[in-house]
């Protein structure tokens, strides 16, 4: 009994929400409808507007034509009325007219809509000198007319006449008759005397009240009420009128009247019942599968006295299983420890092999200048003996030099031979290549081999990686290439930078090339003889973990003169940094 009251109580919160969802969104969508509603009727008023416009100029305009000067004359009159026709046809007017100032006229286009106009109100302000205007039926063709009189003055600044512009209304309705929404316009007596529903016209406003009542007849079904400040009418006028409607006004006193406006909110209730049924169906469906999780619950919670015990007699046996499971995390872990040490080892002992590959070259270097030094300092003593102390100068500065060179060959040496464990930072590719080119110097000058690479022409590159690690990559490469160029007469290493989403360093030999480029980065590979002296087949497996360890990557290639391999960095982004 109490889960069927849970079930009704969340079916009628569910109904309250989706009546609370209507009523929101159809406000909301009442909104956009009004704006829409206001730019329509702003722009049929406007149109409206622009159209009698042109009318009341041109009846400013022909008030002062020189053709109405003679119109006492027979000739002045058939002018006057052959101007008018031509005017007429043009304008579409429904009648132009001159009277004179008792209204009788004298000259018009059509001849026989009027004789008199003595007693309109349009034409007695005209007398006054200023624009009349007036609106009617125009006997005998019973046609809605809008008319417009311009006094017409003579030499003396006084009104000798005045002339008028018919215009027919139902021309102006022809172009916009029938287009949605309705529009149509009321005088100050609440009469509906333009539209683009013809079923409207004549219809009065009741004083006081909304809506509207026929011409003649009875009233036909009405009501209106507010909703969140628009006035909406529900009416029953007809199959092109809509049975419910937003009603919007603007006041025109331009012309004299009021627009108003008539638009279907059926689009409106029907977004908003879309909201409404969306939100509702959401809601039961939370509540369905809420419904079949408690169901479910319930079931599930007899199925967990049964599946306790089990459980219990499972807790057992697992937690042994996952002592044992530490035990060989742990043994895991000292085992990837040790295997570290040994990479760390390995890549050391590869820096030191490479040292010892270089030595001899490297004690050529560090001897020969202290050979300089010794001859040097013996030049500077004697030229002190004789007093030339120019000589002497010089013969100084030159053993400055000589230091500096050892000084930057033994700073060398003492970076590539320590055990850098630095994070990853700034480097300068640059300065990592000239470091590798100078220490392998010795040995390029002693097998003959000449280098391409160009530092002036090539600013500092900034790369992510290590510097002494780094180092030992191109101190391997530049090696091996000069151990696969051992055979030939001509030994030439190039070395280049490009930059770009990722920073390129190439180094091209031009030995025989590789056999396997796919192998050349496995542990204990190598193309020299085995139990050969010169290397175990690790320098390339080790370079290719150090810039791995980099987040580089380093791959090897044939071309049509050598092999080649290229060393892929990532370039120094400050932001990426901090």
């Amino acid at each position: 009994m109490r889960r069927w009251w849970v079930i009704s109580g969340f079916l009628a919160a569910v109904a309250v929400l989706a009546t609370g969802v209507w009523s929101y969104g159809y406000r909301q969508a009442l909104g956009q409808l009004a704006q829409r509603a206001e730019a329509d009727l702003e722009l049929a008023s406007d149109r409206l507007t622009a159209q009698l416009q042109r009318y009341q100029e041109t009846a400013v305009l022909l008030a002062d034509h020189p053709a109405l000067g003679n119109l006492g004359a027979e000739t002045g009159r058939q002018q006057a009325q052959s101007l008018f026709l031509d005017v007429a046809d043009k304008t579409s007017a429904l009648e132009i007219l001159y009277a004179d100032t008792r209204g009788r006229v004298l000259a018009s286009a059509r001849g026989t809509l009027f004789s008199d106009i003595s007693e309109t109100g349009y034409f007695r302000r005209a007398l006054h000198g200023a624009l009349g205007s007036a609106h009617g039926v125009q006997h005998p063709l019973d046609l809605r007319a809008i008319y417009y009189a311009a006094p017409a003055f003579g030499t003396d600044g006084k009104v000798r006449g005045a002339l008028v512009v018919a215009v027919d209304i139902a021309h102006l309705e022809w172009d916009w008759r029938g287009n949605t929404p309705a529009v149509f316009f009321t005088d100050v007596s609440g009469q509906v005397f333009i539209s683009n529903r013809s079923e409207l016209l004549w219809w009065r406003r009741p004083a006081g009240q909304p809506g509207l009542v026929p011409a003649k007849g009875p009233s036909l079904p009405f009501s209106a009420h507010r909703v969140g400040g628009y006035e909406i009418w529900q009416l029953d006028w007809g199959p092109y009128l809509p049975a419910r409607a937003l009603h919007m006004t603007r006041p025109l006193p331009v012309i004299g009247m009021t627009g108003e406006v008539l638009v279907d909110v059926a689009p409106a209730r029907r977004i908003a019942g879309l909201q409404a049924a969306a939100v509702a169906a959401i809601c039961l469906a939370f509540g369905a599968m809420l419904y079949l999780a408690t169901e479910r619950r319930r079931t599930l919670a007899d199925a967990n006295k049964v599946l306790e015990s089990r459980v219990a007699q499972r807790t057992r046996a697992l937690t042994a299983a996952n002592s044992a499971l530490r035990r060989e995390v742990a043994e895991r872990q000292e085992a990837e420890a040790a295997l570290k040490r040994a990479q760390a080892e390995l890549v050391q002992a590869g820096k030191l092999s490479a040292l010892g590959q270089m030595s001899a070259g490297i004690s050529h270097e560090l001897n020969q200048p202290l050979m300089a030094i010794r001859q040097f300092a013996d030049n500077g003593t004697a030229f002190l003996a004789r007093g030339n102390t120019g000589k002497a100068t010089e013969n100084l500065g030159r053993i400055s030099d000589m230091a500096a060179r050892m000084a930057r060959i033994i700073k060398n040496l003492r970076a590539f031979a320590r055990n850098e464990s630095e994070p990853v930072s700034r480097v300068d590719l640059v300065q990592v290549i000239e470091a590798a080119v100078e220490l392998t110097e010795a040995r390029l000058r002693e097998h003959a081999v000449t280098l391409d690479w160009n530092p002036g022409t090539v600013g500092p590159v900034l790369a992510r990686g290590g510097e002494v690690r780094l180092t030992q990559v191109f101190v391997n490469l530049i090696n091996n290439a000069v151990d696969a160029m051992m055979d030939q007469e001509t030994r030439h290493i190039r070395i280049a930078i490009e930059t770009g989403p990722r920073l390129l360093v190439r180094v091209q030999d031009c030995g025989p090339g590789l056999k396997e480029p796919e192998k050349v980065f496995e542990p204990f590979y190598s193309t020299k003889a085995v139990g050969s002296s010169e290397g175990m087949g690790l320098g390339l497996s080790i370079s290719y973990g150090l810039v791995q360890s980099f987040g580089g990557n380093i791959r090897g290639s044939n071309t049509r003169g050598g092999a080649e391999f290229t060393v892929e960095l990532d370039p120094w982004q400050e932001e990426a940094a901090a």
